[in-house]
């Protein structure tokens, strides 16, 4: 067995949650760094993602995904935060012990000052699913096609079927049609789309791509191979609609019903967790009820824009450098945030009132509201009001809570944002 190894700081994850992290711990003098990644190299999901429109908010041009990863794996490997991938994390232990294997190793102890939680999120597959039918093959995660197709050259079908309108779902409709196979329809069960709207034009509409809604799959038929699926329209409690089956031929069928964020390591050493985002409860630096392990990116929330991963993963690293230099400095009086009507879940679920610096909230809408405007309160008194001509389930909204803000609020207050319809 390896002897223990000592780090100010280990971050789980090389996706681009861990490395913005790391990095901006590093910024902020933290001396060592670890990045454990179980993959073979740094990057994460981007690396899968040839299609463009990542950046445009952080670099502010339009990048495909290893482009954008690529940026910061340079930043990483410029620096002296110490690698490694092909690693898996087995544990984490209350007192930050983080236990590792990889095949150069063996065994791995690292005792870390700090820890930074960014293992991403996985794909919710059929197993989670009531579809009945065979287990023929030709059934997949979206997110699996598109490694076939994009880094190993592989095509999954001919003639696709697509289960869900998450943005995999949606930019996998638009890549098998490039490749050449036809994209019969996407379904959606819910009356709404659950990705961004830029995707629904540019990957179904350009591509005259149907999208119907309140509509699933209810059975897969085919015993080697997937010969088609039937499909049928559900009601508002989503119940199958009798008579509105249809048979639909197809030798493939993607599904892209839903992330589920990687937290069975979080969940080892007992942190809260909040049954909505499937996540930690954080504080505003993105700290988790156990002092020193801090988590971002989609292991925390799932996220619609890598963007957003990186800015949220540079307040955890930030934070964690704080509570390395001074760990028993903790001065915070905390407020709690709470999603009112229309509101599912605000990220993060407490700040400090005493925080030097504003504090941006997120949070996404339970529905989708027209000419509508979310609020946010304090009791009686509205501290910010802001219209948008729509609001959907797919598309992350963000509010910031300004320092002037800070001071009217008082310790255990419930920060509420509610959406008010016209």
């Amino acid at each position: 067995m390896n002897s223990t190894l000592k780090y100010d700081l280990v971050v789980i994850g090389g996706g681009p949650a861990g490395m913005a992290a790391a990095l901006e711990a590093k910024k902020n003098g933290v001396g060592k760094i670890i990045i454990l990644e179980r993959a073979e190299t740094l990057g994460g999901i981007l690396e899968q993602c040839i299609h463009t429109g990542f950046g445009l908010h952080y670099f502010g041009e339009e990048l495909s995904g290893p482009e954008y990863a690529h940026k910061f794996i340079e930043l990483v490997e410029q620096s002296d935060i110490d690698v490694k991938t092909d690693t898996m994390v087995i544990s984490i232990s209350k007192e930050r012990m983080v236990t590792a294997v990889n095949n150069q190793d063996g065994f791995i102890q690292i005792d870390a000052t700090a820890v930074i939680l960014a293992m991403g999120c996985r794909e919710r597959a059929r197993g989670a699913l009531d579809i009945a039918g065979s287990r023929a093959s030709g059934v997949m995660t979206a997110g699996a096609a598109q490694k076939f197709v994009n880094i190993d050259g592989y095509m999954p079908g001919k003639k696709i079927v697509i289960l869900g309108s998450g943005d995999i779902g949606l930019i996998m409709a638009r890549r098998m049609t490039l490749e050449g196979a036809q994209v019969k329809m996407v379904c959606e069960l819910m009356p709404y789309s659950g990705g961004l709207t830029r995707n629904i034009v540019q990957c179904l509409d350009d591509f005259d791509i149907p999208l119907k809604l309140s509509c699933t799959v209810i059975e897969v038929h085919g015993t080697e191979r997937v010969e088609g699926i039937t499909i049928a329209q559900v009601d508002e409690n989503r119940n199958v609609i009798d008579g509105t089956q249809e048979f639909v031929e197809c030798d493939t069928l993607l599904l892209s019903v839903g992330l589920i964020p990687e937290n069975e390591l979080s969940k080892q050493i007992d942190i809260d967790m909040d049954p909505i985002t499937s996540g930690p409860v954080v504080n505003e630096m993105r700290q988790t009820s156990l002092p020193g392990v801090f988590a971002c990116g989609n292991v925390l929330q799932v996220h619609d824009l890598v963007d957003y991963v990186t800015t949220e993963s540079q307040i955890a690293g930030l934070g964690a450098a704080k509570y390395i230099s001074n760990p028993n400095n903790d001065d915070s009086r905390y407020a709690f945030t709470k999603g009112g009507d229309g509101v599912r879940y605000i990220v993060p679920q407490k700040v400090n009132i005493n925080s030097k610096e504003e504090i941006k909230l997120y949070f996404r809408v339970a529905d989708v509201y027209l000419k509508s405007k979310f609020v946010v309160s304090v009791g009686d008194e509205v501290l910010i009001e802001k219209r948008k001509q729509k609001f959907a389930p797919g598309e992350m909204e963000n509010a910031t809570l300004t320092l002037e803000m800070l001071e009217k609020i008082k310790e255990n207050d419930e920060i509420v944002i509610s959406i008010k319809e016209r």
